[in-house]
């Protein structure tokens, strides 16, 4: 482990900084108050990335044509914008603002929408990752920015 702020290892204390609280070396714990002495068991692990190949990725969106799904299930169904909003226990400006498309629902009220409308409203959009690698000794650490004046 080392030091949050200049990237030395050794002895670690968790000090506070500036209401910070890092893991800091012996010589950068006189910038703020010292907590406590850092144990191996409060150590924090280093992340480090390995080459990945390939790695997918999938995450759910909203359909872009929503507001008209919404509007031609709701007709369907022979509702107004008031009968919907009461049914769904929202209000009714946020069904006129969903189906003029001034709103974009939240996944959680566009699945709610979509079982009580009977459609899909939901995307499963999927990215490929190739080739990531990280470098962790050309990383900046806080000592990086910091500026000390020092006192003649």
């Amino acid at each position: 482990m080392r030091c949050d702020m200049c990237s030395a290892s050794g002895e670690l204390y968790r000090t506070s900084i500036e209401e910070a609280e890092l893991v800091v070396c012996q010589k950068c714990s006189k910038f703020g108050k010292v907590i406590s002495k850092v144990k191996q068991h409060q150590e924090r692990k280093e992340k480090s990335f390995a080459a990945v190949s390939e790695k997918e990725e999938s995450i759910e969106i909203i359909s872009k044509n929503y507001a008209g799904n919404i509007k031609a299930a709701r007709e369907s169904l022979n509702l107004t914008q008031k009968e919907l909003a009461q049914k769904l226990n929202e209000k009714e400006s946020l069904i006129h603002q969903l189906e003029s498309s001034h709103y974009e629902p939240s996944l959680e009220l566009a699945k709610k929408l979509g079982s009580f409308l009977k459609i899909n409203m939901i995307e499963e959009y999927k990215e490929k990752h190739e080739n990531l690698q990280s470098k962790k000794a050309e990383a900046f650490t806080l000592g990086d920015f910091i500026k000390v004046k020092k006192k003649n």
